[in-house]
């Protein structure tokens, strides 16, 4: 079992830690904003580092410990809260000694139950015994037969948006930032990683010490234990994975030190010492999740020819855009992806040219248009200010997002200039870094820097307009690929009856292929279809966005040859991304709505509960007790 630490060693973490923080104080705001999405009332009571002691029960599944959270109080409220869903709290103390007078609130949907704790003035420490639930929804416990080793079980967790809770009684919003430390003891044989200053090597005997030095949002919180190996590319960038994946994804993220080189050339130094990418088992529900230290990526990235590898470029870019300066909540989620997307897609311009990038961008307005006629044009959620009250932040995460953002900011550096544009993120990330923020403090710091009192700029840029009203502004100018028109003009080569062998694709990168898929007719026959898979072999692609693309495009024209192909993808990815547009397309054809429903109750129990989440609503699906 995890070790008892003596209630004079628990004083000691605290009034370290403390310390520590009221030195960096001074270069912090003190301001907290009241999240929908969290219980925590931070203008009270709030944690500034948490210290962690863990245990991994694969029989169980359950993580069962405790946590040691460092506070600072503000006026005489003598009371903190936490979010808490599913934990089963089994003792409280008050600077590692006196127990604590706690009381849990009324549950609430998306959000879980109230944590509130009774303080004394001198209460520095708060220490939560405690263990989750097996359901608990940030955690994904595989067996051994689901992971690429077969070997050994592996448990990864995923805390955004709010699923922190689910594994560690904390302030789950994203406006509150804390340092934090960890032990934590995992089977034997097993490497555990998070998102800290991590190991390279196992620990015989299971237990594993992490450090987290800069202030971090729950969200950011992440663990992952199982049978992995490391390969290191620089002194600040490698991979880990399970070793038989080592090889190809050593070959596919070689790059990462030069993008990293890239990414400061723009906007100033790295400022989280190391960048390790972990590639974790099919079931991980993203592409990638940016937590600090150790990016956690889909293994649908190891195509082996390097061209989805603009995923990695993103997740490191979110190391300034999200990580370094956070929104405050997440109605502001723009904040964190518009930047991100345009930040990416500047390493990308960097490393591989300006055409190149614009593909990304013309790839990137082709998904929001669907996204836009998805939603409707008018839909409030079509604006990048969100309105989450009473509903799940995870329903904000939409490309609304990433793509509206990034063209807000496309526009601004048209109008303003490329050079202004750089000097002004530049500043911002250097004014706001390891802080959390309001879209309405970036529209004032943005007004100070900026436009200042020019109307007439004000006027050209429409900030409000892009911010606060849904759909895209009139008189946006969508983005044009010269490459892409290489391309469609081969399509209509094709369509006006040319051969599919004949047609120029020598040299084409996956985004040049994606884009023909993309702007194929709605309807096409099976000859056509035939001649398609026949001549470019796209049903047995490895690049998983060509792949996907190709089996929405057969399915939707009741072209049923690729069906085993499109239930073994299902079954063995969990990538909600490719997930959603398969079953979408699947029911939408009556010959497969039934296996729909069929591949889903198979699939389901392989998947994160961030997708199934989704999909159980899409396929109206009802769990069994």
């Amino acid at each position: 079992m995890v070790t008892k630490i003596p209630g004079k060693e628990v004083e000691s973490i605290a009034n370290r830690f403390f310390l520590i923080f009221v030195a960096k104080l001074s270069k912090l705001k003190r301001m907290y904003f009241q999240d929908v999405h969290s219980f925590s009332r931070p203008d009270q009571a709030v944690i500034r580092h948490a210290y962690l002691e863990l245990e991994i029960n694969f029989s169980k599944k359950i993580i069962e410990g405790k946590v040691i959270h460092t506070i600072e109080q503000f006026g005489n409220s003598r009371c903190i809260t936490f979010d808490t869903m599913g934990i089963q709290i089994k003792k409280i103390l008050l600077n590692g000694m006196e127990p604590a007078f706690f009381s849990f609130g009324e549950a609430k949907e998306h959000l879980g139950t109230p944590l509130t704790i009774q303080l004394q003035p001198d209460t520095r420490a708060i220490t939560i015994e405690y263990a989750t639930v097996p359901s608990a929804e940030a955690l994904q416990w595989l067996e051994p037969a689901q992971t690429e080793g077969k070997n050994m079980p592996f448990l990864f967790t995923q805390s955004q948006a709010t699923l922190a809770r689910t594994w560690v009684p904390c302030q789950d919003t994203p406006g509150v930032r804390f340092t934090y430390e960890a032990r934590v003891k995992v089977p034997a044989g097993m490497l555990a990683l998070m998102s800290a200053r991590n190991p390279r090597q196992i620990n015989q005997e299971g237990i594993y010490n992490f450090t987290m030095e800069h202030p971090i949002p729950s969200y950011l919180l992440a663990l992952a234990c199982g049978d992995i190996a490391y390969k290191t590319f620089s002194e600040r960038t490698g991979v880990y994975c399970e070793p038989n994946l080592l090889e190809k994804a050593t070959y596919e993220f070689a790059g990462m030190e030069e993008m990293v080189q890239a990414a400061e050339a723009l906007y100033g130094n790295y400022r989280w010492e190391q960048f390790d990418v972990l590639v974790l088992p099919p079931s991980f529900p993203f592409g990638g999740m940016e937590n600090p230290r150790l990016t956690f990526a889909t293994p649908t990235l190891l195509a082996g020819d390097r061209s989805l590898v603009n995923v990695i470029a993103h997740e490191l870019a979110h190391s300034w855009s999200g990580n370094l300066v956070t929104n405050a909540t997440w109605n502001d989620f723009w904040l964190n992806e518009g930047f991100t997307v345009y930040f990416e897609r500047r390493i990308i311009e960097h490393i591989e040219g300006k055409a190149y990038a614009e593909m990304l961008a013309n790839i990137g307005y082709h998904e929001l248009q669907k996204t836009l006629l998805e939603l409707g044009d008018n839909s409030i959620d079509t604006c990048l200010k969100l309105d989450l009250q009473g509903r799940n932040a995870d329903e904000g995460c939409t490309l609304i997002a990433y793509e509206k953002g990034y063209f807000m900011l496309c526009t601004i550096e048209k109008v303003i200039g490329r050079d202004a544009f750089d000097k002004f993120l530049n500043n911002y990330f250097a004014e706001f870094g390891f802080q959390s923020i309001t879209t309405e403090e970036f529209i004032t710091y943005f007004n100070t820097q900026i436009i200042k009192d020019n109307s007439t700029l004000k006027s050209r840029l429409q900030l409000k307009k892009w911010i606060y009203q849904p759909g895209l502004p009139a008189g946006f100018i969508p983005p044009v690929s010269a490459r892409f028109g290489k391309v469609e003009s081969e399509l209509r080569h094709w369509l006006n009856g040319q051969s599919a062998s004949s047609l120029v694709t020598a040299g084409w990168s996956s985004h040049e292929w994606l884009h023909l898929l993309q702007c194929m007719p709605e309807r096409l026959s099976k000859k056509q279809l035939d001649e398609l898979d026949h001549t470019f072999c796209f049903s047995d692609s490895g690049n998983a966005e060509i792949l996907v693309c190709w089996l929405e495009l057969c399915l939707k024209n009741n072209y049923l040859k690729v069906l085993k192909v499109t239930e073994d993808f299902l079954m063995n990815v969990g990538r909600r991304k490719f997930l959603l547009p398969l079953y979408k397309a699947l029911l939408q054809n009556n010959a497969t709505r039934e296996h729909a429903v069929c591949i889903y109750t198979k699939a389901r129990e392989r998947y994160h509960f961030v997708a199934t989440n989704t999909l159980d609503k899409l396929l109206a699906y009802k769990v069994k007790d």
